[in-house]
């Protein structure tokens, strides 16, 4: 890897924001614009998704404002990377995905992720296109498919949410590194510098990942247990499940 090159990753990588936000200025213009650009169109579905919904339930707005929150503060939930001088977090768009759908997911992470950059200093407004496109669209339609996918299979629901938790979390810092080393490498080649961005994060984003899974299944678990009305009109429980464990 030319020493220019190098440079530039370390400089990236001991930035002071938190790895999946990606700091201002970090990512050339072209590239900045590029995310913005992917990020765009899923933000716009999920406004129009969110006032669909929240015209058939009066109840959905206030739920996605409270997503929201718990979205912002479990992102905002810094961990050291100790090999390379920044930070890692959860992400919490594997809970937000479950309940809301993926394309509501992407509105509540873009609404965290944009005050987290303007109040916090976590990200950037010129990477805030990535960062959405990472946590926001990645995460959300990750960890959604996922848990549906193995309901279908008949997994139980704690596991359906840990799976799609960890897979939120992983599927997430995997985009991060893409884009990292996409819009950095410079005359470099692409695949080395991007498992060189993907290994820097292991240390932390393995137990994290672990971390999320058992978050998200114990809020989805909890939900079943407190409320499971609510998630039967989630259509995330037949009422045949309910009845069974009444």
């Amino acid at each position: 890897m030319p020493r220019i090159t190098l440079t530039i990753l370390l400089l990236a990588l001991a930035t002071p924001a938190h790895a999946m936000h990606i700091s201002e200025g970090i990512l050339p213009l072209p590239w900045a614009a590029f995310w913005f650009v992917v990020a765009a169109p899923f933000v716009a579905l999920g406004v129009r998704q969110l006032n669909r919904l929240a015209r058939e339930d009066l109840a959905m707005k206030p739920l996605v404002g409270l997503l929201s929150a718990v979205v912002f503060i479990i992102s905002c939930m810094p961990i050291p990377v100790p090999t390379a001088g920044t930070c890692s977090h959860p992400c919490g768009t594997g809970i937000a995905a479950i309940l809301a759908g993926p394309l509501v997911s992407v509105l509540i992470s873009s609404v965290a992720l944009l005050i987290q950059a303007l109040f916090l200093a976590h990200g950037g407004l010129s990477t805030l296109g990535a960062d959405i496109v990472s946590m926001g669209v990645v995460g959300s339609f990750v960890g959604y498919g996922l848990f549906r996918g193995l309901r279908g299979l008949g997994a139980s629901l704690g596991i359906a949410a840990f799976a799609a938790g960890l897979l939120t979390d992983w599927a997430t810092y995997l985009t991060t590194s893409l884009e990292l080393a996409s819009g950095i490498r410079g005359s470099a080649e692409f695949l080395p510098l991007f498992a060189k961005i993907m290994i820097a994060f292991i240390p932390t984003q393995l137990p994290l990942g672990l971390l999320e899974g058992a978050m998200t299944a114990g809020m989805i678990t909890l939900l079943a247990r407190k409320r499971p009305d609510l998630l039967v009109k989630m259509k995330l429980l037949k009422q045949s499940e309910v009845s069974g464990n009444a």
